[in-house]
């Protein structure tokens, strides 16, 4: 290596280092406002800095391909322990390494190649993962399924349950009853009818998988619904969202379809399975069983409080009749204002995170993801923070001084940061003497 191609690799490396800690000085001073993220626990974060995350661990714990696993091993079992008793699972298995392949594991173990599965549109909340091949879903585009969409009431928003059994009906006559009925989704507002959708699944033999990768932390605290004891043949979620874990992926199941879930991960999906992560999700397990009661209940009561605090302020927040949620998540159309990727990049000038979101009824107005009319809000990550009720209300008060009064960003922007300096600690954990978005240096 000569002399330039060494300066060359230093000033690379510094300017992803200075990117790094710019990223954290940044959240840290904003109001992040997503509802697929979340701030990780500081022994969480000290889980994914493990010499766990250098080795490799195959295989089922104490039938490994490697050695050196003994501890790895330990510390896995205890991760499946931990989520069998907090989700009151028969089965548990902690290796896939995000919510998408734990969803192709189920798809492998429930349905084969051209069945037909059911699931959530996109603009009714559904998951890239549930979808079909036409818009390169996981379902469709890489385990070859045929995907056919619930039929919805965007009025309540929920799946329309009488029509959808006349629907599998018709299916189930033209010789294509449906395997596989595909529940939760992206944006996930309200409990979903895992009951009604096990009674008509079992008309057909279908089995009914329930994807909890938004609502895995309110399932644990206690406050959303227990989608096993409704009937679900499996659960498959990502550990990252409500769960306040490391991003990873988790099934949980019965007894009945444990050997046929553990061939799907490994060897059908998985080789080495991220063992730092299975570290972090462990100890979220862990803290979820000791502190996600009050975790979850403070979560729902300040999505209840945001939502009504921004529709007092003349947002339109969908879905006022039904309490606007029951979980982390809020939808607001925005249209008024401009389309949704505007208004993204507009808040995030101010220093407030969210996303854009289709609307149920936005493909009908000809609007599309990159422009729709909605945006998708998520207060799991303030409320990880320690903020309350009154917070809730604050930060409706933002939103209204960002899109309707015109504050200049950066004014809007100091006063956030200032308001943000008071909660920089992550709460409904163990510890927290690092602050939540502190850079560690370990170079």
């Amino acid at each position: 290596m000569n002399q330039r191609t060494a300066e060359e690799g230093r000033q690379f490396y510094e300017k992803i280092l200075e990117l790094m800690e710019e990223h954290h000085r940044f959240i840290a001073s904003a109001i992040p406002l997503i509802a697929s993220e979340n701030v990780p626990s500081p022994a969480v974060r000290e889980a994914l800095t493990c010499d766990f995350g250098n080795r490799y661990a195959e295989g089922w714990p104490g039938e490994r391909v490697y050695a050196g696993c003994k501890y790895i091993d330990q510390v896995e079992l205890l991760a499946i322990e931990l989520a069998k008793r907090v989700y009151n699972a028969e089965f548990a298995d902690v290796r896939p390494i995000s919510g998408v392949v734990a969803n192709l594991a189920a798809y492998t173990v429930f349905a084969s190649p051209r069945d037909v599965m059911m699931a959530c549109s996109i603009p009714h909340g559904g998951h890239i993962s549930h979808g079909k091949s036409k818009i390169g879903g996981t379902a469709g585009a890489v385990r070859g399924l045929e995907v056919v969409t619930y039929p919805f009431n965007i009025d309540d928003y929920e799946i329309d349950i009488d029509v959808t059994k006349k629907l599998v009906q018709d299916l189930a006559r033209q010789g294509k009853p449906p395997k596989l009925f595909m529940l939760g989704a992206s944006v996930f507002l309200f409990p979903h009818p895992v009951k009604e959708i096990c009674e008509i699944a079992r008309e057909v033999d279908g089995c009914v998988v329930y994807d909890a990768a938004h609502v895995a932390g309110l399932i644990a605290g206690g406050k959303f619904q227990d989608p096993l004891r409704e009937g679900a043949d499996a659960v498959t979620m990502s550990t990252h969202k409500t769960l306040a874990g490391p991003q990873h992926g988790m099934i949980l199941s019965w007894n009945k379809y444990a050997e046929a879930i553990k061939r799907a991960n490994f060897p059908g999906l998985l080789s080495n399975h991220h063992l730092h992560a299975v570290a972090g999700v462990a100890i979220a397990l862990a803290e979820a069983l000791a502190f996600y009661g009050e975790y979850a209940e403070q979560i729902i009561r300040n999505a209840k409080t945001l939502a009504q605090s921004l529709y007092e302020r003349g947002f339109k927040v969908l879905y006022e009749r039904r309490g606007f949620t029951e979980s982390h998540t809020i939808l607001v159309d925005i249209s008024e204002f401009g389309d949704g990727s505007a208004i993204e990049k507009r808040l995030e000038e101010c220093g407030i995170i969210v996303n854009r979101n289709l609307l149920p009824y936005d493909l009908k107005l000809g609007r599309n993801y990159m422009r729709p009319g909605g945006i998708r809000l998520g207060v799991q990550e303030v409320t990880r923070l320690g903020m309350k009720e009154s917070e809730m209300k604050y930060i409706a008060e933002l939103f209204k001084k960002a899109l309707m009064d015109g504050l200049p960003a950066e004014k809007l922007r100091a006063e956030i940061a200032e308001f943000r300096a008071e909660y920089q600690k992550v709460h409904y954990c163990f510890s927290s003497l690092t602050d939540a978005y502190a850079y560690i240096r370990i170079r």
